[in-house]
C-alpha cells in the first residue's frame, strides 16, 4: 500500500499554533485523565487534515524528555503531531515519563519535515560536501542499521564531521564506516515551539472551518 503524498502547502502562524495547542492538550489530558486520547479528523482544520511527518521534543531547560517523530506521513500532521507529543511525553525509552511540574515548565518543539531527498554521494567526504550545516537534517539507512538527527542537532556540534561521526554512532556504525549498500537522505523542517511557562490545563482549539462538499 502507497504511503499518502506529503502536503506542500506551507503552515500558516495559525496552523503553527494549532498543532502546538494540540500537542500540549492531548499531554495534558493524558496527565489529568489518564486517558491518550488524540483528536477525530474532523476537529482539525481542512489544513491539518493533510498529510505530514512531523518530530515532537520536549524539553525543560537543557534536558530533554522525550523526542519521537515519524520520517514520512502516514496520516493527518494533526494527528501525527498528537501522537508523537503523547509518545515523547511518556514512551520514549531514554527517558521517564513525564510528571505535571515538567509540562508547566517545558518546552514544546515540533519540526514538521519536507520532503526524503536521496543523495548521490559515494563517501564520507562527498556527503561532506553536500550537506548544509544549520539546515539539513539526515537519515542514514544500511542494512541492520537506522538512524536521523534533525536539523537542530547542528546547534550541538561544532562541524561537519562531529555532526556525521555522533549520527553514525547512533545507527551503531563506526564514525567514517560506509557500508556497499548504504543509503542517506537529507530534507528540511519547518520547526516552531512554545517555550512555556504553562497551566496543567486544556486549551479550547480552534473552531475547524466549513469543509465545502
Amino acid at each position: 500500500m502507497n504511503e499518502p503524498e506529503l502536503s506542500t502547502d506551507p503552515l500558516t502562524a495559525a496552523d503553527r499554533e494549532a498543532l502546538l495547542v494540540i500537542a500540549a492538550n492531548t499531554i495534558a489530558r493524558a496527565l489529568l485523565t489518564g486517558a491518550r486520547r488524540i483528536p477525530e479528523v474532523g476537529e482539525l482544520t481542512p489544513r491539518l487534515r493533510q498529510p505530514g511527518a512531523s518530530f515532537v521534543t520536549l524539553r525543560r531547560d537543557s534536558m530533554l524528555l522525550g523526542c519521537i517523530g515519524a520520517l514520512e506521513p502516514y496520516q493527518p500532521i494533526g494527528l501525527d503531531v498528537a501522537e508523537h507529543a503523547l509518545a515523547a511525553a511518556f514512551d520514549d525509552p531514554r527517558v521517564p515519563p513525564i510528571e505535571s511540574e515538567d509540562f508547566e515548565q517545558m518546552t514544546v518543539e515540533i519540526s514538521v519535515l519536507g520532503a526524503l531527498h536521496e543523495l548521490s554521494v559515494v563517501d564520507h567526504e562527498e556527503l561532506a560536501g553536500a550537506l548544509r550545516m544549520g539546515k539539513d537534517g539526515l537519515l542514514v539507512v544500511a542494512p541492520g542499521h537506522r538512524a536521523t538527527f534533525l536539523p537542530s542537532v547542528w546547534e550541538s556540534v561544532s562541524d561537519v564531521d562531529e555532526f556525521l561521526a555522533m549520527l553514525w554512532r547512533k545507527a551503531g556504525l563506526w564514525p567514517r564506516e560506509w557500508p556497499t549498500s548504504i543509503r542517506v537522505f537529507s530534507y528540511e523542517v519547518d520547526e516552531f515551539a512554545d517555550p512555556g511557562p504553562r497551566s496543567l490545563t486544556l486549551t479550547l482549539p480552534a473552531t475547524p472551518e466549513p469543509s465545502s462538499r
